[in-house]
């Protein structure tokens, strides 16, 4: 019963997930300068520090199974 409520929440999480897809930015205003718009499109989004603080909270949460696996077995 736990694995059928374990699949129909991440099926849940995942069709709420599908409506969330980014827009496109819109056109940068046209300043007259003769930019040839060679630039990359997107931003400057720092990701680092997220995906750093997610690694660690994955190992972690990974380390405290691993850690109540082998008191289990343990016992």
């Amino acid at each position: 019963m736990k694995k059928l409520r374990l699949i129909f929440a991440g099926l849940f999480v995942f069709t709420l997930s599908l409506g969330l897809f980014a827009q496109d930015p819109p056109d940068p205003p046209d300043t007259g300068h003769g930019q040839s718009g060679d630039q990359d499109p997107g931003g400057q989004a720092p990701i680092g520090g997220g995906l750093i603080l997610l690694l660690s909270l994955g190992a972690a949460y990974g380390g405290k199974k691993v850690y109540e696996l082998q008191k289990e077995n343990n016992s």
